[in-house]
C-alpha cells in the first residue's frame, strides 16, 4: 500500500464569526463533544491513514502547541508552521509552511470534519499527472452556495465570486497539491488557496474527486452545532 504523504492543517485564522467563542481562544480548541476539536481531527486523520501533520497555526497558536504537543498521543508526528507577525492567508500559510512538507501533499482547513478514505484520494491525483486535486459534493446550494464547475473528472471553473449555473458542486474541503505551485509565490506574502485553484481550473491543471457524503464544520454557529451533535452520535452523516 502507498504511503501517503503529510497533510497541512491550517489553523491560523481568526474565527471572527465565532466570536466570543473566540476571544479567548483559537477555533480548533473550542470544545465539541466535551474536548477540543483538534483532537477529534487528528484521530480522524490518523484513522485515515495520515502519519504526519503540519499545524498552520498563529491567532492563540501557542494554545493549540501546548495542547497537542507532538502529536504521540494521536500516533501522529505533528509538527508546527507559524504565520509570523502577520496573518498570511490560507495560501501564504502553506507557503511558508513548504519546508516542513514533501513534494506534494494533502491540505485541509482547521474547521473541517471531513471523513473519508484518504488512499483513493491520493491514488486518483497521482494518475492524473495535474498539479493539484479538488474533493467536491455535488451541493446544489444546500450547505453553501456552490463554486465548482465539475465535469468528467475535471474542476472546469473555480469561483467564490463569479458564479454560474454549471456550478452544482462545491469545494469539499480537502485537497493534494505539489509543492512547486506554491514556491512561484513570494514568501511571506498573504495569498489565499482558492486563487491558487482558480488559476489551476483556468488552466486545466486541476483534477476533481467527487465525494458522496456532505462535509462538516465549525467555522460557523450552525456548523459548530451540528457537528458537536454529529461527533456525540445525535445524528447520522449525509
Amino acid at each position: 500500500m502507498m504511503k501517503l504523504p503529510s497533510l497541512a492543517l491550517l489553523a491560523g485564522g481568526l474565527a471572527t464569526r465565532l466570536r466570543p467563542y473566540t476571544l479567548q481562544v483559537p477555533k480548533a480548541m473550542i470544545e465539541v463533544a466535551s474536548e477540543p476539536f483538534i483532537a477529534h481531527q487528528l484521530r480522524l486523520l490518523r484513522r485515515n491513514g495520515i502519519g504526519r501533520v503540519v499545524l498552520c497555526i498563529s491567532y492563540f497558536g501557542d494554545q493549540i502547541e501546548a495542547f497537542v504537543k507532538d502529536g504521540a498521543k494521536y500516533g501522529i508526528d505533528v509538527t508546527y508552521s507559524y504565520d509570523g507577525p502577520h496573518l498570511l492567508g490560507t495560501g501564504g500559510a502553506l507557503r511558508r509552511a513548504l519546508g516542513h512538507l514533501g513534494s506534494e501533499f494533502f491540505v485541509m482547513y482547521g474547521d473541517s470534519w471531513l471523513d473519508a478514505e484518504f488512499t483513493p484520494i491520493f491514488d486518483t491525483f497521482c494518475a492524473s499527472g495535474k498539479s493539484a486535486l479538488m474533493t467536491v459534493y455535488r451541493n446544489e446550494d444546500r450547505w453553501d452556495k456552490s463554486n465548482v464547475w465539475f465535469e468528467d473528472g475535471r474542476i472546469l471553473a473555480h469561483d467564490k465570486t463569479h458564479r454560474s449555473p454549471a456550478m452544482r458542486h462545491i469545494d469539499w474541503g480537502l485537497s493534494v497539491i505539489k509543492a512547486d505551485i506554491l514556491f512561484r509565490r513570494a514568501s511571506d506574502t498573504p495569498f489565499d488557496l482558492t486563487s491558487i485553484f482558480s488559476e489551476l481550473a483556468q488552466q486545466g491543471d486541476l483534477v476533481g474527486y467527487e465525494i458522496g457524503t456532505r462535509f462538516y464544520e465549525i467555522g460557523s454557529i450552525e456548523g459548530l452545532r451540528e457537528t458537536d451533535a454529529l461527533l456525540r452520535g445525535k445524528v447520522q452523516s449525509l
